[in-house]
């Protein structure tokens, strides 16, 4: 009896032992290795500690004036219903056609007024010295509304285009309805700022082509039998379009769920 009391107690404690082994084992192995690929670094934000990380905090902004002017009014007029006249604006020409077109528009550029003065100086030079002054006027682009109102008039004007964002708009409403009378080819493009750059301004409202140069001509016609399709044979269908009506997402949300509702009574009632 006494040696199966010994026994006992060897193989207790032979089995604490073993606990303790793989205890130890298990602490081990959940120990980090000391020098880590990638070594924990906790970070406090406490005052004085870390750099708070950045937030998106546009909707405690107190924006500007003009900023919360042009948001309201484009959520106005994608609201409510727009009349054809206004909502043509909105359908400006495609990215492939504007390329082409500011392409074209910067190769016609006006000169700026270093340039004008340089070739005015070189054509009094010439003239002092009894030599023969080139008096032909370069073919350049157009601008300024009444300027181009005045070439779509005479029909001088090949090509009107057009900025969708001029201010007050009442300025050019009426210039597409123009172009189709007197049938010269009109586009709306982004924007008057764009366009401006192109006439040494800051703005412009709208410019015109009244001719190119002998190797430009083909990739103009081009450029014009697109615009016409989009716009000017077109204009009766623009006309006739209205624009905005375009609701909120919880409006929109709103009137799927009733339309749904709507749906699932009328299948009841079919049913009955």
């Amino acid at each position: 009896q006494q040696c199966a009391d010994g026994g006992g107690e060897e193989s207790e404690r032979e089995g604490e032992e073993a606990r303790a082994r793989a205890a130890g084992g298990e602490e081990g192995d959940r120990e980090a290795p000391e020098t880590p690929l990638f070594e924990k670094r906790t970070r406090s934000f406490a005052i004085g500690q870390d750099i708070q990380p950045k937030r998106n905090l546009s909707r405690f902004v107190k924006w500007p004036k003009y900023v919360r002017l042009q948001r309201q009014r484009k959520i106005l007029t994608m609201r409510l219903k727009v009349p054809p006249s206004i909502a043509q604006f909105t359908r400006t020409l495609d990215k492939n056609l504007t390329t082409q077109l500011f392409r074209m528009l910067n190769k016609y550029r006006p000169e700026d007024r270093a340039a004008k003065k340089e070739r005015l100086t070189k054509m009094a030079e010439s003239k002092a010295a009894g030599g023969s002054t080139d008096s032909k006027k370069p073919i350049l682009i157009k601008y300024g509304l009444n300027h181009v109102v005045d070439l779509v008039e005479q029909k001088k004007a090949l090509l009107v285009v057009i900025a969708h964002d001029v201010d007050p708009i009442e300025l050019v409403l009426w210039l597409p309805a123009l172009c189709h009378k007197m049938d010269v080819p009109y586009c709306i493009v982004k924007s008057k700022g764009r366009l401006g750059e192109v006439v040494n301004k800051k703005k412009a409202t709208a410019l015109a082509f009244t001719g190119v140069r002998p190797d430009d001509k083909h990739e103009f016609a081009k450029l014009l039998e697109a615009v016409r399709g989009n716009y000017n044979d077109r204009y009766n269908e623009i006309r006739k379009s209205w624009g905005g009506g375009i609701m909120g997402i919880k409006s929109q949300h709103r009137s799927d769920m009733q339309a749904k509702a709507l749906a699932v009574e009328e299948a009841k009632r079919m049913q009955a």
